[in-house]
């Protein structure tokens, strides 16, 4: 069970950009939780709703947790369970008809225009395998707003410069978009599958976009300690993750006045509220600067 726990972890650092702060929150309340069903289960399949209520019962009456904490250790539960059956680990959420916690929207971070560009320069300075890989990557990150999953996934066939576009299926629900690439990412993705790809593959039959130095295909964990490095080099003190570079990309195209519905279908988006909230940031940003 402490497995599921950690895998869900690993997945709100790299696909979500939680801070290290709230990870350490989501990873206390979970351990908690876990505890608390020692000698009851002996698998997250075998969790009730009862069990839960039972569980939050006791926060409140036994431990005295204030009514956020109990709030926000439910948030958690139920962010786990609905990643479980996200992931078809499990067929039934057992948190499904809890009330969930108001707690106001958290908004998804972005960073400024300059230190964008700051990033993005920083891989130019050298010409290895691994410095044009990173460069495309980060260009194409902010070039098509891709997800971490969707741009890992990526295979060299889904590329084409021609049409300046790259082919992306989810595989959440294996649905199929074209996703089209800003002109800025053509010239470093195409100098990367010439000089670059060509030097880290080990595997003639690898179909993957971009690769680790062992020739395989780049991974989640992979492409953020990438991330963090050149974030770490150019200066930049904003926590940022893969993540946040596809925040990046729709509140600044949001900002320069792109149509909320064109967003929406560049970032594969199946309701436009959850594009609304970049608007949101938007204008937070410019708030932000006056």
């Amino acid at each position: 069970m402490r497995e599921k726990i950690q895998q869900f972890l690993d997945y709100i650092v790299v696909d979500k950009g939680y801070s290290e702060n709230t990870l350490a929150a989501y990873r206390n309340d979970l351990s908690q939780f876990a505890e608390f069903l020692e000698g009851r289960v002996t698998g997250w399949d075998e969790v009730t709703r009862d069990m839960i209520v039972d569980y939050i019962m006791v926060m409140k009456a036994e431990q005295e947790y204030a009514s956020s904490t109990v709030a926000r250790k439910v948030a958690a539960i139920k962010s786990f369970f609905h990643y479980l059956v996200n992931q078809g680990e499990l067929e039934d959420d057992p948190t499904v008809t809890l009330d969930s916690p108001k707690v106001r929207k958290r908004l998804p971070k972005a960073i400024s225009p300059e230190d964008m560009e700051r990033l993005l320069k920083e891989p130019a300075r050298e010409q290895t395998p691994k410095a044009l890989r990173d460069r495309a990557l980060l260009e194409v990150l902010y070039a098509t707003g891709l997800r971490v999953t969707e741009l890992v996934s990526l295979n060299v066939d889904d590329v084409n410069l021609a049409s300046s576009t790259v082919r992306v299926l989810r595989p959440k629900d294996h649905r199929e978009r074209l996703v089209p690439v800003h002109r800025r990412a053509i010239e470093p993705l195409q100098e990367y599958l010439e000089r670059g790809r060509v030097q880290l593959l080990r595997d003639p039959k690898e179909t993957a976009l971009f690769l680790n130095h062992r020739g395989q295909r780049l991974t989640r964990q992979g492409l953020w300690l990438i991330v963090k490095h050149y974030v770490r080099e150019v200066g930049i003190r904003e926590e940022v993750t893969p993540h946040t570079l596809r925040h990046t990309f729709a509140a600044h195209l949001i900002e320069q006045k792109a149509d909320l519905e064109y967003v929406q279908e560049l970032l594969g988006h199946a309701n436009i509220s959850t594009t609304q909230v970049y608007a949101q940031v938007g204008k937070e940003a410019t708030a932000g600067e006056g």
